[in-house]
Parts: C-alpha cells; structure tokens; sequence
C-alpha cells in the first residue's frame, strides 16, 4: 500500500518566528490570551448579523468539497473562492487541503495551487505551515505512480470555545488583523491503482483572515486542533 499524503502534522515545520508570529496574532486566542482576534464585517461594509460568538456551528453553506473547480496552473488544486464569511471559507480551506490529485498534479502545482490562498499580508502569512502539508518530492513522486488521488467531505465548522471567550472579553482586539480561528470536521477518500482505497476522518484548526469588504484569505494552519 502507497503512502499517504498525511495532514497531522500541523506546525511540525515553523520556525520560531512563524510560530511566534501566529501565536500573537491568531492561535493565540487558542490558549486563552485575548489578543489578535477578529470578527466578521460584510463585503459591502455593513456589519455582519452572522455567527455570533455563542454559536457553535456554522449555518452557512460549504463548497461542494468533492468536486473541486481546477485553477489555471495548479492542476487539480482549486481556485480561492470569494467567500467573505470565515466559517464558510475555512470549510473550503478544509476541502482543498485534503484533496489532490498526483495523476494530473506536479508537487510545485500543488504548492503554487496551496499559497494562493494565503494572506498577501505578509505580516500575518505562515506559509510554512501550509506548504509542511505536501509530501516531500521523493515522496509525491511515489504517490504519482501509484495514481493516487483524495477527495474531501467537510462535516462541520466552528469557532472554538476559547476564540469565543477571548472575543467576547475584548472585542476591539479585532480591528488589528481580522483573524478568525475556526475549526473544521470532515473526511478524506483516498484511492490508488488496482481498486485500492480508504477513507478516515480529518479536523484541523486554522487561521483565517476576512478584513472588511476583502475576501477571506489563509493566514495558517494552527498546531493543533482545538473544540
């Protein structure tokens, strides 16, 4: 049986100023420090009447997660999608990082398709983190012989408890980056040559920037996951 693409391994890759970076200015609010929080505004300006801070799942509606759209350039890695909702967003962040295809998907398409959902902002980007989630090139080129290829199912997505907490005990902490911690549910159908295939269950935390009247964008991937 092929290796996998594994997605567990969140962060194992940061330098410390990445970590440093992300801990101050989103997962921090992970661990219960009231810092570099963020809220929704509307794409228009308006404020949002969305998920308030006592919800605990999102109502709005995920991406088909099994389908995705090709993006010019990126193989099968689909195109951002102009979300300006962070719950909605990070379940498409979700379903595009645990999908891929190595039978029509060089590794650097994969990475290339994978950063265009990053922040621009420099200041509050942990590429590091999402680029740690692709095999090594050795590794992808074993996978490619194999054919193999997964979708992803997105269950459910919500704020984590602490980001709650920390938001509703200093919500000004919003207007520095716009960060939202959302955590997602879901699984990943894996399949190779000659019928072989699996199927488990995935969650990950991610940092996810929606600035007002922007679409949202990537900013990490958390170390850990979170309820």
């Amino acid at each position: 049986m092929p290796k996998r693409l594994s997605l567990s391994g969140y962060g194992a890759s940061w330098s410390t100023k990445q970590r440093v970076t992300v801990v101050a200015l989103a997962v921090v609010v992970l661990l219960a420090i009231a810092a570099a929080v963020a809220w929704f505004t509307g794409r228009n300006g308006h404020p949002s009447t969305g998920p308030t801070p006592s919800a605990s799942h999102s109502t709005s509606p995920a991406p088909d997660a099994s389908a995705p759209a090709p993006g010019p350039g990126s193989g099968s890695v689909p195109r951002p999608p102009q979300i300006s909702e962070p719950v909605a967003y990070a379940k498409a962040v979700a379903a595009m990082l645990w999908s891929y295809d190595t039978r029509n998907t060089s590794r650097d398409q994969q990475l290339a398709g994978m950063q265009a959902w990053m922040t621009k902002e420099a200041k509050y980007a942990d590429s590091a983190s999402v680029s740690g989630q692709v095999p090594d090139p050795l590794l992808w080129s074993r996978m490619a012989d194999q054919d193999q290829h997964a979708t992803a199912t997105v269950t459910e997505a919500h704020f984590p408890t602490a980001f709650k907490q920390a938001l509703g005990d200093d919500p000004s902490a919003i207007t520095q980056a716009y960060i939202y911690v959302v955590t997602v549910n879901g699984k990943q159908t894996i399949a190779w040559k000659k019928g072989g295939g699996g199927a488990e269950d995935r969650a990950i935390t991610l940092a996810v920037q929606c600035r007002p009247q922007h679409d949202c964008t990537l900013a990490a991937i958390a170390p850990t996951v979170t309820q």
